[in-house]
């Protein structure tokens, strides 16, 4: 999805919004292929909060490359503090507790 929603901005700047918006949703067609079984299956064994969070996490492990790499941005702390609050995000919807 990051490729879908950001890739545009490098890639078609000088097509009009309805141009990139349509190769957009043609390129989050196929992702949303994958992720709607991957979602089934997953939810066999872990809860909506988890395949959320779960989701974002991986999608800042993707889009920060992304952004460094194919979008040339330059990175900062932000980067890393953004990282760890979702991964203490996923810490905290997947340790086990026995209080609920």
């Amino acid at each position: 999805m990051t490729f879908a929603w950001y890739g545009h901005l490098k890639n078609l700047s000088h097509k009009t919004w309805i141009i990139a918006a349509l190769v957009s949703w043609f390129i989050a067609l196929f992702e949303y292929l994958l992720q709607v079984p991957a979602n089934r299956i997953g939810h066999h064994v872990m809860n909506i909060s988890q395949l959320k969070i779960l989701q974002e996490a991986i999608t800042l492990m993707v889009f920060v490359p992304f952004s460094v790499l194919y979008m040339k941005e330059k990175i900062n702390l932000d980067y890393l503090w953004a990282g760890l609050c979702l991964f203490g995000a996923v810490y905290f919807l997947f340790r086990k507790t026995d209080f609920f």
